[in-house]
């Protein structure tokens, strides 16, 4: 728990990223350490090769750290299975691309509604669900339309209906908006920054866009492996 009295979704506790042996070793991160709150979104902001792409693996437990922890709701997740990472990973925790990565030949009704069965959601609920986040996003009129049939913006609304569908704590972004130009880019992460507020999501977005970034509640960098913030 933080000062504020929340506990954070999601916490990095000095968390160090080595790949390699011996002579050939990189370190990524050296004691890293971040706290997430519900309701808060956090910019990621770091030059190419900083270990953006890396910090959010490890926080979406997608690689284990080489050392350090993550915690998930409070849970330290070092000591569980593949398995009950993979649990945790599906129910807990959204992901956002830069590339939206929706199944093309599925309607954006279906690629909402496949991912809440495969977690054992029944298909009229699931797409009970998926109509509720569509229409919610402003694309109630295209559920029934492919990825090829809509906008890169729409696309990636999609994207992010997907991300929340199984009703995550927390949600991980990498560029989201980096594909789009500027107008759409801003209309999607007004998206994001409503879905955050909405749903108490905990959100670390990556991102290269500063004006976007400062309309975050925070946002930090990583510097010599560790994160640190930026004022």
């Amino acid at each position: 728990m933080n000062e504020a009295g929340r506990f954070a979704a999601l916490t990095l506790d000095a968390v160090e990223r080595r790949y390699g042996r011996g002579e050939t070793t990189v370190e990524v991160l050296n004691g890293a350490s971040l706290a997430l709150l519900p309701g808060q979104s956090v910019a990621l902001i770091a030059p190419s090769g900083a270990g953006k792409s890396t910090l959010l693996h490890l926080a979406g437990l997608l690689e284990r750290p080489s050392a350090g922890e993550i915690l998930v709701g409070g849970k330290p997740t070092s000591t569980m299975s593949d398995d009950e990472r993979t649990g945790l990973r599906r129910g807990q925790i959204g992901f956002v691309y830069q590339f939206h990565q929706l199944l093309p030949e599925f309607s954006a009704l279906e690629n909402l509604v496949l991912p809440q069965m495969i977690a054992g959601l029944a298909r009229a609920e699931a797409a009970a669900r998926a109509r509720e986040l569509l229409a919610y996003l402003g694309l109630a009129k295209r559920e029934r339309h492919r990825p090829a049939e809509l906008s890169g913006g729409e696309q990636q609304r999609v994207a992010i209906a997907r991300a929340v569908a199984n009703g995550p704590k927390i949600l991980l972004a990498d560029e989201p908006t980096g594909n789009l130009d500027p107008k759409t880019a801003g209309h999607v992460f007004d998206t994001l920054a409503s879905l955050v507020q909405a749903t108490g999501l905990a959100a670390l977005i990556a991102t290269h866009n500063m004006e976007l970034a400062a309309r975050m509640d925070r946002r930090v960098t990583i510097r010599d492996g560790r994160v640190a913030e930026v004022t």
